[in-house]
């Protein structure tokens, strides 16, 4: 919900009631009668969530980029323990660790051997 002095306006994130809010929060804008503050908290607010993966997904996700959980963990800055944890289902990854989960889900291994690459020429 975003709240901006009396007004308050309640975001889906699927159908028609996001766009319509969002395109009339986009002319309020331009309008001058909301602030660029408030824009930028409503843009954030309606990002879709990012959805959780399970256990076996993450697994594959690395099996499938064709690296160990040590070097998967580094690709991630994270520990070789999260990783196990994520894999088993004693933890989930959030934030910009599940974002890049999916972002490597999505576009394949393709942007870790990027990143190896660039690492290992210096």
């Amino acid at each position: 919900m975003v709240a901006h002095n009396s007004w308050r306006i309640r975001v889906t994130h699927k159908g028609l009631p996001y766009v319509t809010v969002h395109e009339t929060a986009k002319g309020l804008h331009n309008a001058g009668v909301m602030d660029q503050i408030t824009m930028r908290d409503f843009d954030r607010m309606c990002l879709p969530p990012i959805e959780q993966l399970r256990p076996e997904e993450i697994k594959q996700i690395r099996e499938a980029s064709h690296v160990s959980q040590a070097v998967f963990a580094a690709l991630l800055n994270t520990s070789v323990s999260t990783v196990q944890k994520w894999e088993i289902g004693q933890k989930r990854p959030t934030g910009i660790a599940l974002k890049l989960l999916h972002l490597v889900q999505k576009k394949g291994g393709s942007l870790f051997k990027a990143a190896l690459n660039e690492s290992i020429a210096g």
